[in-house]
This record gives structure tokens, C-alpha cells and sequence, in this order.
């Protein structure tokens, strides 16, 4: 009879492999050191997740924020610009920094077509266009409010890679609020 599964285990674990990926990247990532980097074995990843690509997704997950709640009491433009500038900044800051570090190397590696981790990728960009156009439908100060929407998540998250690959902190966050500005009137 298999045991039965030790979820704060499982909890641990999920939280220990986005640090991992964030540290060591995702290119080459092989089960045998991240486990051993995590204190298990291999086989127990497999045995808690299923694949490594499953692992992967299922870290991710617990580290994505809920976006609804991040944007359901915007009311007016200047809210929204404020609320884009937060969610910024926890992005690009502390804990974030580190499950935004990859998040952003899945995404990349999403862009192969049927890849692992396509369906994730998808559906985190599909929760955020939907939630942030419901917010800007909400304000009624855009034409387009989808479109906008994609401008400013696709905008955010090329600024963000930026800023992750050179460090330079003041250019991207100076291009931040440029772009949250200028898009939100």
C-alpha cells in the first residue's frame, strides 16, 4: 500500500523549487541535483508530482498571486495607475523577485509550440488580460479595453525580463510607470 502523501511536504518542496529555478535557471534543469539541492530524491519528486514539467507547474501556481483580488476595487484611472505601480513593484521586489525569475523562464519556454508548459503559460496570460480589461471596461477611459490590456501586460512583462537580464532598476522601473502612465489616462 503507497503512503499517503505529506502535504507540508509537498509545500515545501513546491516553494524550494521556484527558489531553485530562480537561482539556477530552467534550461538545464535535471531532477538528480534539484533534489538533491532540496534534500530528497528524485524518485520522491516523482512520486509527489508526477514529471518534472508537472513540478514545475505546480510551483508556479503556488506562487502566482490572485490577480481578481489585486484589481477588484479599482474605480477610477488614477486607482488603476496606482494599482499597476503596486503590482510592480511586488514584482520587481523581495519575494517576488524571486517566483517572477521563473515565471519568466517557463513563459519563455512556453514559446515552443505544444511544449510543457504552454498550457500554464497560457492560462496565466488569459487570467490577467481578462481581469485587468474587466478593470479598464469598469473605469471606461480606454477604447479597446482588451487590446489595452494586452498592451500594458505584454509591455510589463518584456520591461520586467529587461530588468531581470541587465539590473538596471532605474531605466526599467522609470519605463514602468512611463508605460502604466501613458496607457491609463
Amino acid at each position: 500500500m503507497a503512503r499517503p502523501l505529506d502535504h507540508a511536504k509537498r509545500t515545501e518542496l513546491l516553494a524550494a523549487v521556484v527558489r531553485y529555478i530562480s537561482e539556477h535557471g530552467l534550461a538545464d534543469l535535471s531532477l538528480r541535483p534539484l533534489a538533491a539541492e532540496l534534500g530528497t530524491s528524485s524518485r520522491m519528486l516523482i512520486y509527489y508530482f508526477g514529471t518534472k514539467e508537472n513540478l514545475l507547474v505546480q510551483a508556479l501556481a503556488t506562487q502566482r498571486p490572485d490577480i481578481a483580488t489585486v484589481f477588484a476595487d479599482v474605480t477610477d484611472a488614477e486607482a488603476l495607475r496606482e494599482r499597476l505601480w503596486e503590482f510592480w513593484m511586488a514584482s520587481t521586489s523581495g519575494d517576488g523577485v524571486t517566483s517572477v525569475r521563473a515565471m519568466t523562464q517557463v513563459i519563455g519556454a512556453a514559446c515552443a509550440q505544444h511544449g510543457p508548459y504552454a498550457a500554464y503559460a497560457n492560462d496565466a496570460i488569459a487570467i490577467f488580460v481578462v481581469t485587468l480589461t474587466d478593470a479598464l471596461r469598469t473605469i471606461d477611459v480606454v477604447d479597446d479595453p482588451e487590446v489595452v490590456a494586452t498592451i500594458l501586460i505584454s509591455g510589463l512583462r518584456g520591461i520586467l525580463q529587461d530588468r531581470l537580464i541587465t539590473s538596471d532598476v532605474d531605466r526599467t522601473d522609470r519605463a514602468a510607470r512611463r508605460l502604466i502612465d501613458q496607457t491609463v489616462r
